[in-house]
Protein backbone atom coordinates (compact mmCIF):
# COMPACT_ATOMS: atom_id res chain seq x y z
CA UNK A 1 0.00 0.00 0.00
CA UNK A 2 1.20 3.52 -0.80
CA UNK A 3 2.07 5.47 2.32
CA UNK A 4 1.80 9.15 3.19
CA UNK A 5 3.84 9.91 6.31
CA UNK A 6 3.11 12.86 8.58
CA UNK A 7 6.49 13.45 10.20
CA UNK A 8 7.10 15.61 13.27
CA UNK A 9 10.35 17.60 13.23
CA UNK A 10 12.19 19.55 15.99
CA UNK A 11 10.67 22.80 17.23
CA UNK A 12 14.10 24.27 17.90
CA UNK A 13 16.75 21.88 19.16
CA UNK A 14 17.84 19.75 16.21
CA UNK A 15 18.42 16.80 18.52
CA UNK A 16 14.69 16.45 19.16
CA UNK A 17 13.95 14.10 16.29
CA UNK A 18 13.27 10.40 16.53
CA UNK A 19 15.26 7.62 14.88
CA UNK A 20 12.04 6.52 13.20
CA UNK A 21 11.54 9.98 11.71
CA UNK A 22 15.07 10.02 10.29
CA UNK A 23 14.64 6.55 8.80
CA UNK A 24 11.29 7.51 7.28
CA UNK A 25 12.70 10.63 5.64
CA UNK A 26 15.56 8.58 4.21
CA UNK A 27 13.23 5.97 2.72
CA UNK A 28 10.41 8.01 1.13
CA UNK A 29 10.45 9.09 -2.51
CA UNK A 30 9.73 12.77 -1.85
CA UNK A 31 9.45 15.13 1.13
CA UNK A 32 6.78 17.85 1.16
CA UNK A 33 8.01 20.91 3.08
CA UNK A 34 6.47 24.09 4.39
CA UNK A 35 9.75 25.82 3.43
CA UNK A 36 12.32 23.74 1.56
CA UNK A 37 15.17 25.96 2.81
CA UNK A 38 14.26 25.34 6.45
CA UNK A 39 13.88 21.59 5.91
CA UNK A 40 17.22 21.40 4.08
CA UNK A 41 19.04 22.34 7.30
CA UNK A 42 17.52 19.34 9.04
CA UNK A 43 18.12 17.00 6.11
CA UNK A 44 21.76 18.10 5.81
CA UNK A 45 22.37 17.53 9.52
CA UNK A 46 21.22 13.93 9.28
CA UNK A 47 22.70 13.25 5.82
CA UNK A 48 19.32 12.80 4.18
CA UNK A 49 19.56 13.28 0.43
CA UNK A 50 16.00 13.33 -0.86
CA UNK A 51 13.94 15.33 -3.32
CA UNK A 52 11.79 18.01 -1.69
CA UNK A 53 8.76 20.01 -2.82
CA UNK A 54 7.13 22.97 -1.13
CA UNK A 55 3.60 22.74 0.21
CA UNK A 56 2.22 25.58 2.34
CA UNK A 57 -0.87 27.70 2.98
CA UNK A 58 -0.44 29.63 -0.29
CA UNK A 59 0.12 26.57 -2.48
CA UNK A 60 -2.11 26.46 -5.55
CA UNK A 61 -4.57 23.69 -6.38
CA UNK A 62 -2.11 22.43 -9.01
CA UNK A 63 0.32 21.54 -6.20
CA UNK A 64 -2.29 19.32 -4.54
CA UNK A 65 -3.03 17.70 -7.89
CA UNK A 66 0.69 16.99 -8.33
CA UNK A 67 0.74 15.28 -4.92
CA UNK A 68 -2.26 13.16 -5.95
CA UNK A 69 -0.46 12.25 -9.18
CA UNK A 70 2.62 11.09 -7.26
CA UNK A 71 0.51 8.96 -4.92
CA UNK A 72 -1.27 7.43 -7.92
CA UNK A 73 2.15 6.51 -9.30
CA UNK A 74 2.86 4.57 -6.11
CA UNK A 75 5.26 7.08 -4.58
CA UNK A 76 5.61 7.14 -0.80
CA UNK A 77 5.62 10.73 0.47
CA UNK A 78 6.46 12.47 3.74
CA UNK A 79 4.99 15.74 4.96
CA UNK A 80 6.96 17.98 7.34
CA UNK A 81 6.44 21.50 8.65
CA UNK A 82 9.16 24.01 9.49
CA UNK A 83 8.93 22.96 13.13
CA UNK A 84 6.86 20.52 15.15
CA UNK A 85 4.00 18.28 14.11
CA UNK A 86 2.39 18.94 10.71
CA UNK A 87 -1.27 19.83 10.82
CA UNK A 88 -1.06 21.70 14.13
CA UNK A 89 -1.76 25.29 13.08
CA UNK A 90 -0.51 24.72 9.53
CA UNK A 91 -2.10 23.62 6.22
CA UNK A 92 -0.97 20.01 6.58
CA UNK A 93 -4.29 19.06 8.15
CA UNK A 94 -6.19 20.11 5.01
CA UNK A 95 -3.89 18.05 2.77
CA UNK A 96 -4.31 14.94 4.93
CA UNK A 97 -8.09 15.39 4.79
CA UNK A 98 -8.03 15.67 1.00
CA UNK A 99 -5.87 12.56 0.66
CA UNK A 100 -8.20 10.54 2.88
CA UNK A 101 -11.24 11.73 0.91
CA UNK A 102 -9.74 10.97 -2.49
CA UNK A 103 -7.88 7.74 -1.86
CA UNK A 104 -9.91 6.19 0.96
CA UNK A 105 -8.00 2.97 1.73
CA UNK A 106 -5.63 3.11 -1.24
CA UNK A 107 -3.19 5.37 0.63
CA UNK A 108 -2.28 4.79 4.26
CA UNK A 109 -1.67 7.97 6.26
CA UNK A 110 1.01 7.16 8.85
CA UNK A 111 1.84 9.54 11.73
CA UNK A 112 5.46 9.69 12.88
CA UNK A 113 5.13 11.41 16.29
CA UNK A 114 7.55 13.85 17.82
CA UNK A 115 7.94 17.41 19.00
CA UNK A 116 4.98 19.73 19.55
CA UNK A 117 5.20 23.17 21.17
CA UNK A 118 1.79 22.67 22.79
CA UNK A 119 2.71 19.48 24.64
CA UNK A 120 6.23 20.71 25.40
CA UNK A 121 4.89 23.86 27.04
CA UNK A 122 2.19 22.02 28.97
CA UNK A 123 4.64 19.46 30.35
CA UNK A 124 6.84 22.06 32.06
CA UNK A 125 4.27 24.78 32.82
CA UNK A 126 3.26 23.65 36.28
CA UNK A 127 -0.39 24.29 35.39
CA UNK A 128 -3.10 21.60 35.49
CA UNK A 129 -2.77 19.54 32.30
CA UNK A 130 -5.12 16.60 32.85
CA UNK A 131 -7.39 18.42 30.39
CA UNK A 132 -6.80 21.46 28.21
CA UNK A 133 -8.09 23.34 25.16
CA UNK A 134 -5.78 24.35 22.33
CA UNK A 135 -6.81 27.47 20.39
CA UNK A 136 -4.01 27.69 17.82
CA UNK A 137 -3.18 31.28 16.82
CA UNK A 138 -5.79 33.76 18.05
CA UNK A 139 -7.52 35.82 15.35
CA UNK A 140 -6.23 39.37 15.01
CA UNK A 141 -9.64 41.01 14.85
CA UNK A 142 -12.93 39.18 14.28
CA UNK A 143 -13.77 36.80 17.09
CA UNK A 144 -10.80 37.80 19.23
CA UNK A 145 -12.85 39.30 22.08
CA UNK A 146 -15.15 36.27 22.08
CA UNK A 147 -12.16 33.98 22.57
CA UNK A 148 -10.85 36.00 25.50
CA UNK A 149 -14.27 35.74 27.13
CA UNK A 150 -14.12 31.98 26.57
CA UNK A 151 -10.66 31.86 28.16
CA UNK A 152 -11.94 33.85 31.13
CA UNK A 153 -14.85 31.48 31.78
CA UNK A 154 -12.98 28.22 31.16
CA UNK A 155 -12.41 25.72 33.99
CA UNK A 156 -9.54 24.02 32.14
CA UNK A 157 -6.12 25.19 30.97
CA UNK A 158 -6.30 27.14 27.71
CA UNK A 159 -3.30 27.10 25.35
CA UNK A 160 -2.54 29.19 22.27
CA UNK A 161 0.32 30.50 20.16
CA UNK A 162 1.28 34.16 19.98
CA UNK A 163 3.80 36.16 17.98
CA UNK A 164 6.35 38.55 19.57
CA UNK A 165 4.55 41.46 17.87
CA UNK A 166 1.26 40.78 19.68
CA UNK A 167 2.26 39.28 23.02
CA UNK A 168 1.98 42.56 24.95
CA UNK A 169 -1.44 43.32 23.46
CA UNK A 170 -2.58 39.80 24.32
CA UNK A 171 -1.50 40.18 27.94
CA UNK A 172 -3.39 43.48 28.10
CA UNK A 173 -6.51 41.65 26.92
CA UNK A 174 -5.99 38.97 29.57
CA UNK A 175 -5.75 41.71 32.19
CA UNK A 176 -9.05 43.10 30.93
CA UNK A 177 -10.98 39.82 30.76
CA UNK A 178 -9.39 37.58 33.40
CA UNK A 179 -7.01 39.50 35.69
CA UNK A 180 -7.03 36.81 38.39
CA UNK A 181 -6.09 33.93 36.12
CA UNK A 182 -2.63 32.37 36.20
CA UNK A 183 -0.63 32.83 32.99
CA UNK A 184 2.45 30.94 31.87
CA UNK A 185 4.34 32.09 28.79
CA UNK A 186 6.76 29.61 27.25
CA UNK A 187 9.29 31.31 24.99
CA UNK A 188 11.85 29.90 22.54
CA UNK A 189 11.09 26.30 23.52
CA UNK A 190 14.03 23.85 23.28
CA UNK A 191 16.36 26.65 22.12
CA UNK A 192 19.25 28.35 23.94
CA UNK A 193 17.05 31.10 25.40
CA UNK A 194 14.16 28.85 26.43
CA UNK A 195 12.19 30.44 29.24
CA UNK A 196 9.00 29.95 31.26
CA UNK A 197 7.45 32.86 33.15
CA UNK A 198 4.37 32.39 35.31
CA UNK A 199 2.21 34.90 37.16
CA UNK A 200 -0.93 36.97 36.86
CA UNK A 201 -1.42 38.75 33.52
CA UNK A 202 -0.25 42.00 35.16
CA UNK A 203 2.91 40.38 36.55
CA UNK A 204 3.84 38.78 33.24
CA UNK A 205 3.17 41.99 31.31
CA UNK A 206 5.34 43.98 33.75
CA UNK A 207 8.13 41.42 33.37
CA UNK A 208 8.14 41.65 29.57
CA UNK A 209 7.81 45.43 29.61
CA UNK A 210 10.85 45.76 31.87
CA UNK A 211 12.81 43.26 29.78
CA UNK A 212 12.32 44.12 26.07
CA UNK A 213 14.77 41.40 25.01
CA UNK A 214 12.34 38.84 26.46
CA UNK A 215 9.68 39.94 23.96
CA UNK A 216 11.52 38.20 21.12
CA UNK A 217 10.83 34.68 19.84
CA UNK A 218 7.69 32.63 19.45
CA UNK A 219 5.38 32.25 22.45
CA UNK A 220 3.13 29.48 23.67
CA UNK A 221 0.69 30.97 26.18
CA UNK A 222 -1.10 28.93 28.84
CA UNK A 223 -3.92 30.30 31.00
CA UNK A 224 -5.65 28.68 33.95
Amino acid sequence: MVKFYVVATPIGNMGDISYRAIQTLKEVDLILCEDTRMTKRLLDKYFINKLTMSYHAQSKLSKTEKIFELLNEGKNLALVSDAGTPGISDPGALLVSKIKDKFNREVEVVPIPGASAVITALSASGLPIHEFTFLGFLPHKKGRETLFKEIASSKRTMVFYESPHRILKTLESLIKFCPEKKVCIARELTKIYEEFKTGTPVEVLEYLTKNPAKQKGEFTVLVF
